[in-house]
């Protein structure tokens, strides 16, 4: 549907309020952290943001990144500043620092750009980060699929994309259905600019050829999107690959029934999809990445007999028995390649293995892997891994204090919170509401 200037507000307004009524809460002391480029997108959606959050109580925070790529970023920076404050929003700017690739760097934008945004919204206390994409940004990237890309879907609400500064976070974009003509229609009848980023007209990219090919006139007035038959067609071509870091998406949603252990370990029904399979293994194994298709849909077939076996893959370990699996770190992991041993700050949370978030109140404290070290804990300490398996015992962090040989079980010291749970609640979209976060 094409908005008009008379009914652009009211429509836009109430299709997007649903959404935010939908996820978020009302009367939170919390902030709601959103993504503002200062592009037509974002300054909708900060617009009806900020009107949505006076009615119910609830402080934006609008953050807006400076990827250092372009000698008119700063111009860009202050003009996105001004239009948060002048909505009522707090404002934060951030910056990409550091060497740029010189292959692959809308990945590494992107990438840089969702751990930004993460990051501040996790020391601002927000727990949803709104982003502005809108129908023509799921049009493009079915495109960018149908042409070979990997990039993942992107979703109404799904987990942050970047692990682990993504821990804990959800993303919301309300404006999926919305056509970016038409947002920039009711901008201009409010008299609002906003910017336009070359390097969305760059054909280099594959998101500015699917701009090109979509939007035959480019980013400005008169340009045209498919019919709605025509994104139903291109959908139906593309491709539903499972992506991780750097992309808008994680994992589709899926039906399980997974038994989180509180441990950094899982328990589940041999019964399961090959993306909630992929899923369980990226959080018990702490990484950030899928693990290989052939490799996934070999373990899947297996899995699909009744055999009992153990598997390795995406640095977790899988062991299957007729009716169960259970997965958790690999240990032998810890001795080809060891994650590094981690100095604690006092009162500062820090992950280990991206799988523990770990705090104490003492300096000098390191943490570090179990294996090797077991038989020099405490017996109180040993006695608390006797809960475990046997396997999932050397995975667990200890803390290493004043001597090498000296090491205690993290939790025993400090606070040892698993992260694993967690992860895979919001993987699996077991999380629907904001309250859920908490």
């Amino acid at each position: 549907m094409r908005l008009t200037s008379s009914d652009a507000a009211a429509v836009a307004f109430a299709g997007v309020f649903d959404r935010l009524n939908a996820r978020l809460s009302v009367q939170s002391d919390a902030p709601i952290a959103l993504g503002l480029s200062g592009g037509s997108d974002s300054l909708a959606l900060l617009k009806l943001a900020t009107a949505w959050g006076r009615l119910h109580g609830r402080r934006i925070l609008a953050l807006t990144v400076d990827h250092g790529l372009n000698p008119d970023s700063p111009r860009w920076t202050a003009f996105a500043r001004d239009a948060a404050l002048a909505s009522g929003a707090n404002w934060e700017g951030l910056s990409w620092h550091g060497p740029k690739p010189t292959t692959g760097l809308p990945a590494a934008a992107r990438r840089a750009r969702h751990a930004l945004l993460a990051e501040a919204a996790r020391a601002a206390g927000a727990r949803i980060i709104l982003l502005g994409q809108t129908a023509d940004d799921v049009a493009e990237g079915d495109w960018m699929r149908a042409e070979g890309s990997t990039l993942g879907r992107v979703r109404e609400w799904s987990p942050s994309p970047v692990w682990p500064e993504g821990r804990g976070l959800m993303l919301l974009r309300p404006m999926l259905d919305v056509r970016r003509q038409d947002l920039r229609d009711w901008l201009a009848a409010q008299g609002a600019g906003w910017i336009d980023d070359p390097a969305n007209e760059d054909v280099r990219y594959a998101r500015s050829r699917a701009r090109e090919f979509l939007l035959p006139m480019g980013e400005g007035g008169g340009a045209t999107v498919p019919s709605d038959e025509g994104l139903r067609c291109l959908k139906a071509q593309a491709p539903d690959p499972l992506t991780l870091s750097g992309k808008d998406d994680r994992f589709a949603p899926v039906p399980s029934s997974p038994l989180p252990s509180g441990e950094g370990s899982l328990i589940f029904d041999r019964t399961l999809s090959t993306q909630t399979l992929a899923a369980m293994l990226v959080c018990a194994g702490g990484v950030d990445r899928p693990p290989r298709g052939d490799r996934l849909a070999a373990l899947t077939g297996r899995l699909a007999t009744t055999d009992t076996f153990t598997a390795t893959l995406s640095g977790a370990r899988l062991q299957a028995t007729p009716d169960r699996i259970h997965i958790h770190r690999e240990a032998g992991e810890f001795t080809r390649r060891p994650p590094p041993d981690l100095l604690l700050t006092p009162g500062i949370e820090a992950v280990w293995d991206g799988r523990w978030a770990i705090t104490v109140d003492q300096p000098g404290w390191t943490v570090t892997h179990a294996a090797g070290r077991m038989a020099s804990l405490s017996k109180a300490d040993r006695a608390l891994l006797k809960v475990l398996s046997p396997a999932a015992r050397a995975s667990r962090p200890v803390l290493i204090r004043n001597a090498p040989d000296a090491p205690v079980l993290a939790g025993t010291v400090g606070q040892a919170r698993s992260l694993v749970e967690q992860r895979l609640a919001l993987a699996l979209d077991a999380v629907t509401h904001e309250r859920h976060l908490s």
